[in-house]
């Protein structure tokens, strides 16, 4: 089967397009022949091997794993003898980790990190949706959203940024999205009630007050955004500028050195594969009350180029990964 192999960290250009063996699936594996797949920051900081802290579970010279690619959709080929959830033919998506590589015709994985395909979506969007729509949906729970709320979203135009603009006008909260010219009309079409033009406003500078601010993007300090938030608000930061030694952990640990010491709670959320997340997610997305945005579909053979666009950090929504089959 064709698959994307890492072999030696660098540039996306060290990603090689190869023949491999295609994966048995062990007993409580499930075969996927994969449909679409889709990008997510963690990809291109593992190839890089950056920040550095990571390859103390990664590897510290070269990748233990040559295999790259955490969300999937697809169809089930093969399940192992203790699988009881699925059967071959069904359509699946979830998050199923980086190292089983999702980047490939065909992958395993374990039954617990899938659920059946929405119906309403095609499979480029359902591998749109694990990663980013967990870490949006567990981040605002952790920011203990309410209906009736207000809730600012640095980084709306993002991934994870459209699916916590959708999730929590969903739960009834009312929604600034923070975004560039380009995507002020996108993310006002996904559900937010007000959009702020980062490049000709600045929100930290606004008379609003928030109960919660969900940030994507870390780019702002904290004294800033404390200032407009509410005095028992919550502040929630799920990314942050990367750094070839801490990358994104430095903004992650910020806030919970801080929260000790202010009213106001501050928390940091990293995404947890979950399958009742993913069931949570499929219900909201069935019910036409979440959609994913994608910007960008690549081929297999095109990671590389894919990885590059969405480091960029300009993406709006999802770039996705179309896998063709051969005959």
């Amino acid at each position: 089967m064709k698959a994307i192999v890492l072999r030696s960290y660098g540039s996306p250009d060290v990603l090689q397009y190869e023949d491999i063996e295609k994966p048995i699936a062990a007993a409580d594996e499930v075969l996927v022949k994969v449909r679409a797949a889709s990008v997510n920051p963690l990809d291109w900081r593992l190839v890089r091997g950056e920040p550095c802290v990571i390859r103390a579970a990664t590897g510290l010279r070269k990748p233990k794993s040559a295999r790259v690619g955490a969300d999937v959709a697809g169809v089930v080929e093969a399940v192992g003898i203790n699988v009881n959830q699925f059967r071959p033919g069904d359509s699946v998506f979830g998050a199923i980790g980086t190292s089983p590589g999702a980047f490939a015709e065909y992958v395993c994985a374990k039954e617990d990190a899938l659920v059946l395909k929405p119906e309403n979506l095609t499979f480029e969007q359902a591998a749109a949706v694990p990663v980013a729509a967990l870490t949006a949906l567990q981040g605002l729970r952790k920011g203990q959203l309410q209906a009736g709320q207000t809730v600012l979203i640095n980084g709306a135009a993002g991934g994870v940024g459209t699916f916590s603009v959708q999730i929590a006008k969903s739960w009834g909260a009312r929604v600034t999205g923070v975004c560039s010219t380009r995507n002020v009309e996108m993310v006002r079409s996904i559900g937010a009630d007000d959009v702020i033009d980062y490049t000709r406003e600045d929100f930290t500078a606004s008379a609003m007050r928030y109960d919660l601010i969900f940030d994507c993007m870390g780019n702002r300090s904290l004294s800033a955004c404390r200032s407009v938030m509410s005095k028992e608000g919550t502040y929630v930061i799920v990314g942050g500028p990367g750094g070839r030694c801490v990358g994104p952990l430095g903004s992650l640990l910020k806030p919970l050195l801080l929260s000790p010491f202010v009213s106001q709670r501050m928390v940091a959320c990293m995404s947890r594969q979950s399958n009742a997340d993913l069931l949570i997610l499929k219900a909201l997305i069935e019910s036409n009350k979440v959609r994913p945005v994608i910007d960008r579909t690549y081929a297999l053979s095109e990671v590389a180029q894919a990885l590059r666009y969405s480091e960029e950090g300009h993406a709006r929504g999802k770039v996705v990964i179309t896998i063709e089959h051969r005959q």
